[in-house]
């Protein structure tokens, strides 16, 4: 369902936004790399099914697949790199403190489209080496306010190079566990705890997603095989443009190799142990990682103040979204 904002008026023209555009990308690449000691490295756009190496996101999504002759064998478009990353750090030599982005480019054929979503997903995906005695709560929110600090940054910066923008980001970020939104609003669904704490606290980072908590359901799901559940969790900022929460990263210290066997038998898929890159991962093949994917799309929205998604890349949408945004002078790429 598209929202069109009753007062929205694009604050740039287009060769002007497409110029923002290009510009955010290449200040946050800069700036990220920096703030986290990343090297930008190459990434597959499709990976051997066999591998198992896809994200299988929340278990229900299907991959893009396509034979490969010559290979013999069957290829998926990726979902995002969250596997691929830890395996490229242990293959490419890093160490520890040392990590790797990527630009990646998928493919989500089930998703739900609206203002912020696309099948088309563009974002950072990054992933760093850490030690086992970093494997705690504090790395994990260290991390997420370097990464909200970026971003003010990169906010402050392009504002000066077009003094039309006007998006207000708080820096200082508010924790909360996804135990904690459940306590506070019980009667709330997940996405209206988030929306209740965003519009409220602005910058918030909500802890823990994918396990179950204390009513039996968990906050959403998370594929059990890269992320911990326990030291997982989203960035979400307060759009004022949409006056929604407004999801910019999913993030989190990746499984050792207790979390994996945990999961994997929560979430009935002991299966998926047998898989090379699983298997590698249960033999200690793997450096331990902290990692997560920033939307590139969704960042320039927030920053460049745009109110749908179709103004900064070029997708695919139904008739009533493009009749709906032609309407309102929103500008579909």
């Amino acid at each position: 369902m598209i929202t069109i904002p009753s007062d929205y008026v694009p604050k740039l023209d287009h060769f002007e936004l497409q110029r923002a555009i290009d510009y955010v990308k290449k200040t946050f690449q800069a700036e990220i790399s920096q703030a986290l000691n990343l090297q930008r490295v190459s990434a597959p756009l499709f990976v051997l099914r066999a591998s198992g190496l896809n994200d299988n996101l929340s278990g229900k999504e299907r991959p893009v697949s396509f034979d490969i002759p010559d290979v013999g064998a069957e290829a998926e478009v990726v979902h995002s790199l969250a596997k691929w990353k830890r395996m490229a750090l242990g293959r490419y030599g890093f160490e520890p403190g040392q990590g790797l982005y990527t630009d990646m480019n998928a493919i989500r054929r089930d998703e739900t489209l609206d203002n912020l979503h696309s099948i088309y997903v563009d974002q950072w995906d990054w992933e760093r080496i850490i030690t086992p005695a970093e494997r705690t709560e504090k790395t994990l929110r260290d991390t997420v306010q370097a990464i909200v600090s970026t971003i003010c940054n990169v906010n402050h910066l392009v504002q000066a190079r077009f003094p039309s923008l006007d998006t207000q980001i708080r820096r200082e970020v508010t924790f909360f566990t996804a135990q904690e939104l459940e306590d506070r609003w019980p009667d709330k669904t997940p996405e209206e705890r988030e929306a209740a704490a965003a519009e409220q606290y602005k910058t918030i980072f909500i802890q823990g997603i994918g396990g179950a908590l204390r009513s039996g359901k968990p906050h959403g799901d998370r594929a059990p095989d890269y992320d911990d559940w326990t030291l997982n969790g989203d960035i979400i900022l307060w759009n004022d443009v949409l006056g929604c929460a407004f999801e910019l990263s999913s993030m989190g210290i990746r499984v050792d190799e207790a979390a994996l066997t945990r999961q994997l038998k929560a979430a009935h898929a002991e299966e998926r142990a047998s898989l090379p890159f699983h298997r590698a991962l249960l033999q200690g093949e793997y450096p331990q990682t902290i990692g997560g994917g920033i939307g590139q799309s969704r960042l320039c929205m927030l920053l460049l103040g745009t109110a749908h998604i179709g103004e900064i890349q070029a997708s695919v949408w139904d008739e009533e979204t493009q009749k709906a945004c032609e309407k309102a002078g929103i500008k579909l790429l």
